[in-house]
């Protein structure tokens, strides 16, 4: 089993950065791929970046292509979002969540995602 936590999220004005973080506890996530998701209230839960167990394969959707950035640090068991020139359509609550079936070419559909954090908020406003 293991626990993923965000945290990272606010309320920032169009254009300006934040950087989620995503501590995991309970198990060494480095043999699993890892993404960020968000979820809009009314919406699907839709796919935003994910990176390899290597780290060296990184992959984004096409709105977040450019501003965003994915990044992990194996020895302290933690994932990152850096969301550059944010814009208001961004607006969701994001979750950190780990693919252990998918270690080389991570899943960029929600479904295929086996364990979930709680999310944190990002507003922005414009």
């Amino acid at each position: 089993q293991v626990e993923l936590v965000e945290s990272g999220g606010a309320l920032v004005q169009a254009g300006g950065s934040l950087r989620l973080s995503c501590a995991a506890s309970g198990r060494i996530i480095s043999a699993w791929s890892m993404g960020w998701l968000r979820h809009v209230p009314g919406k699907d839960r839709e796919f935003v970046a994910a990176v390899s167990r290597s780290g060296g394969y990184t992959t984004y959707a096409d709105s977040v292509k450019g501003r965003f950035t994915i990044s992990r640090d194996h020895a302290k068991n933690m994932v990152y979002l850096q969301m550059n020139s944010l814009k208001p359509e961004d607006t969701a609550v994001y979750y950190c969540a780990a693919d252990s079936r998918h270690p080389v070419v991570p899943a960029t559909t929600p479904g295929q995602y086996d364990f979930w954090g709680q999310g944190t908020q990002v507003t922005v406003s414009s």
